[in-house]
């Protein structure tokens, strides 16, 4: 594993340097190989760890490219660890979440479009009081993504969006048991708009986080039911 990590190293040297850019194609592996003093095996080693990780893309037929390097398809690896989680873990998961989502929610206060916030205000007064969990999960979906699209940072909204596809399953529950989760949802979400339109950081930031917290409060609770 020394050696391929040695590949490893090398290959993402010359993409940092810009040897290497976003989508063009690498060496024949045995020309590559050679010019790093590196074995043809552990050349390819490195070539499939680092394609797992979409850093590289294998064209069977065509040759190994660099990708994107887009942030969403880095993070990736991030979705999948993410997903083998267990329900011990949510918790934390939720921590990360809430720190995440205040980050956005004051980025968001700058950076948010009139269009882009009256888009958000119109969807949240669509969502009827009777809405179902699966309306109001997928409600709370859009109104967090409009906001972390609105932030302007890639990096962040990919972290989000994978953060929170693993706490679905614990809303879906919550808005199954919870009386007035509707209600209580969509009322979060109009103070954290309103914090946004006012262009208050510090507020925005402050109703973001009270908004997750609340879900880690039932949590707690239904954690402590549980252990009962």
């Amino acid at each position: 594993m020394a050696v391929t990590d040695h590949a490893i190293t090398k290959i993402k040297s010359m993409i940092m340097s810009g040897e290497l850019k976003p989508g063009m194609r690498l060496p024949p592996e045995k020309e590559l190989s050679e010019r790093l003093g590196l074995s043809r095996s552990s050349m390819r080693e490195a070539v499939k760890a680092l394609e797992v990780i979409r850093v590289l893309d294998v064209r069977r037929g065509d040759g190994t490219y660099v990708t994107s390097l887009d942030p969403t398809l880095l993070l990736e690896a991030i979705s999948f660890v993410i997903d083998l989680h267990d329900d011990t873990s949510v918790l934390e998961i939720f921590e990360v979440r809430r720190m995440l989502e205040e980050a956005a929610a004051a980025r968001a206060t700058s950076r948010m479009s009139d269009e882009q916030i009256a888009a958000l205000r119109t969807d949240l007064d669509q969502v009827a009081k009777a809405a179902t969990v699966e309306e109001l999960v997928e409600h709370d979906l859009r109104f967090h993504q409009g906001i972390t699209d609105a932030a302007g940072n890639n990096y962040l909204s990919s972290l989000i969006d994978s953060i929170s596809s693993a706490t679905v399953r614990a809303r879906i529950w919550r808005g199954i048991t919870q009386a007035g989760v509707v209600e209580r949802t969509l009322a979060d979400h109009t103070a954290i708009l309103d914090a946004i339109e006012m262009r208050d950081p510090d507020l925005a930031r402050a109703q973001a986080a009270a908004h997750i917290a609340g879900v880690e409060h039932w949590l707690h609770g239904a954690a402590r039911l549980t252990e009962d």
